[in-house]
């Protein structure tokens, strides 16, 4: 079983590298594209609304949103009704992103899956809406390795912590965080052209 444990951390680790190095190309840091993706077909909610249709608790959403708003994607508007509150709205570039980021994220599910037969793809599916099920009763609050919150991204990177199962393990061609370019400013180890860097994207 604890085998078991150690190849899931390794997997799950690895898939949000991916994922990160993936959406950040065109200026979204995984986790961003979930709410991305709620605004997508539900535009102008609240932060409380969007946390509860997430599955995170406000604060979460809210941090995510500051940065959001900093790299250009949302921005916030004062409720129609309620001065105190704000709803959160998708600018040009946010609705701009969807093709690239919907496109990126289908190819990494299509990645992550083409060593597996389509029996293999069904009752992996089953068994992780088993397993999210089983743990249901759990807060999201508070959790840093959440992966919607964009805040405490900086700490997946698989290397560097030496407690960790799942450490200096990658797949061939997955370049580590630190030899990735910077998602802000489009420089680093690993830069190259991008058609999203100076953008003010989210740290």
């Amino acid at each position: 079983m604890g085998e078991l444990l150690t190849l899931w951390t390794r997997a799950s680790k690895l898939t949000r590298v991916a994922a990160d190095q993936a959406m950040g190309r065109y200026g979204v840091r995984v986790g961003q594209n979930l709410v991305l993706e709620v605004l997508w077909a539900d535009d102008g909610l609240t932060p409380g609304e969007l946390a509860e249709r997430l599955h995170l608790a406000t604060p979460t959403v809210v941090k995510s949103a500051t940065r959001m708003e900093a790299a250009g994607l949302l921005e916030r508007r004062s409720h129609e009704r309620d001065a105190r509150l704000v709803r959160l709205w998708l600018t040009e570039r946010g609705r701009a992103v969807r093709g690239d980021v919907e496109r990126a994220r289908d190819e990494l599910e299509q990645r992550v899956t083409a060593p597996l037969t389509a029996d293999e793809r069904l009752h992996l599916r089953s068994a992780l809406a088993k397993i999210v099920a089983a743990f249901a009763d759990l807060a999201p609050e508070g959790d840093p390795g959440d992966p919607a919150a964009d805040a405490d991204l900086a700490a997946l990177a698989p290397e560097g912590d030496p407690g960790d199962p799942a450490a200096g393990t990658r797949p061939a061609g997955l370049a580590s965080e630190a030899e990735s370019p910077d998602p802000v400013t489009g420089t680093g180890p690993g830069a190259t052209a991008s058609p999203t860097a100076g953008g003010g994207e989210v740290a």
